[in-house]
């Protein structure tokens, strides 16, 4: 089975489609970035060395350095799919930062997008 497309694109192309989408709904690059960060577990540092590269999908989940447990409990439907049920384990980290963005252009608090106890 083929490898879906977004898998072998690359973060950095797509990235400025997140902030886009947050900075038209009033929320800031610096939310983005701590989004990213919270979820994958790379550093400012690291993340704007992706940014400056042409690291895909694929690669920056699978060496993201420590993705973060609470993810689990990130749930609700992207382009479609509830992304609670998808079972390809890339494709799922693709859906639930996406649906992290989402929230955030949907106003809701960073505390509750970051799960916070």
């Amino acid at each position: 089975m083929a490898k879906h497309r977004i898998y072998t694109t690359s973060f950095s192309s797509v990235y400025p489609l997140y902030i886009a989408k947050a900075e038209r709904k009033g929320r800031t690059k610096q939310e983005v970035d701590q989004i990213i960060r919270w979820l994958t577990g790379y550093s400012q540092v690291d993340l704007e060395g992706i940014l400056m590269g042409v690291t895909d999908f694929e690669t920056f989940f699978a060496e993201a350095p420590a993705m973060q447990p609470a993810r689990a409990n990130i749930k609700g439907v992207v382009c479609g799919v509830r992304v609670e049920n998808i079972e390809e384990p890339t494709m799922r980290e693709i859906r639930y930062l996406d649906k992290l963005i989402d929230e955030l252009a949907k106003g809701k608090a960073m505390e509750k997008i970051l799960r916070a106890p």
